[in-house]
């Protein structure tokens, strides 16, 4: 019966996101009159009250935390596990400042919303070295027009009991070699939402993203030993607090 009742609910949304994605549409194609980084900055707002439209008329909830430790003016990357198609619409509206993310171009080709997914992330595809070599000029790039870049070094979606996949060294070379702080961020209960596994099926939940304090980079850093600082960090706090937000 619950399973009934959570595809009714996918259904539910899914026209939610069909009904707000045109004017969205509309609205991302308009901002692409502007140049960089105010074409980011206002993609940010869009999809930002995008989401909180869809979350309220779906019945999630959000709460985010760790606002405070991104200082004004300053660029970092933000490091987020990985566990639900539901990461990205939590993460990159509601970190704060303009941000890309690194995403399959794949699903770019997708009509209507591939504008959107084109606008908001450096898009790369894994199987072509050209591909990933371009994508990490254009990360270092967004870095530097003050914006940050949001990557998840898992790579795919964590389907194992682990808290933490294995880390892939992507990040941790951008952070070194652009001396950019890395703000780690956990996201909780998105594999409620949409789980791994299972087609055509929503449930609401409350979601939270917590944003950690900055771990300082600097040229000349061991990027494994940094990967592995990270992953320490994130895999300690998952542990620490998944069980008060199930």
């Amino acid at each position: 019966m619950k399973n009934f009742i959570f595809k009714i609910l996918a259904a539910w949304a899914l026209i939610v996101f069909v009904i707000t994605l045109v004017p969205v549409v509309l609205l991302m194609w308009i901002i692409g009159l502007y140049n960089e980084p105010k074409r980011t900055r206002y993609f940010r707002e869009i999809s930002k009250a995008w989401m909180r439209i869809f979350f309220f008329l779906t019945g999630c909830n959000l709460k985010v935390k760790g606002k405070e430790n991104f200082v004004a003016g300053e660029r970092y990357i933000i490091t987020c596990n990985h566990n639900s198609l539901m990461d990205v619409p939590v993460a990159t509206p509601f970190i704060p400042g303009a941000n890309k993310t690194i995403a399959k171009a794949e699903m770019a080709k997708i009509p209507l919303f591939g504008l959107i997914y084109k606008r908001g992330a450096v898009l790369v595809d894994r199987k072509d070295k050209k591909s990933r070599q371009d994508s990490f000029k254009k990360m270092k790039k967004v870095l530097a027009l003050g914006m940050h870049m949001c990557i998840y070094p898992e790579g795919t979606r964590n389907k194992t009991d682990l808290p933490l996949k294995e880390f892939h060294d992507g990040a941790f070379r951008l952070a070194i070699e652009t001396s950019t702080s890395i703000i780690p961020a956990l996201i909780f209960n998105t594999k409620k939402v949409l789980p791994p596994g299972k087609s055509f099926y929503f449930r609401p939940a409350k979601m939270e993203i917590h944003f950690l304090r900055p771990v300082k980079v600097e040229k000349g850093d061991n990027y494994e030993l940094l990967k592995e600082k990270i992953h320490r960090i994130m895999s300690d706090y998952y542990r620490q607090h998944q069980n008060s937000k199930s």
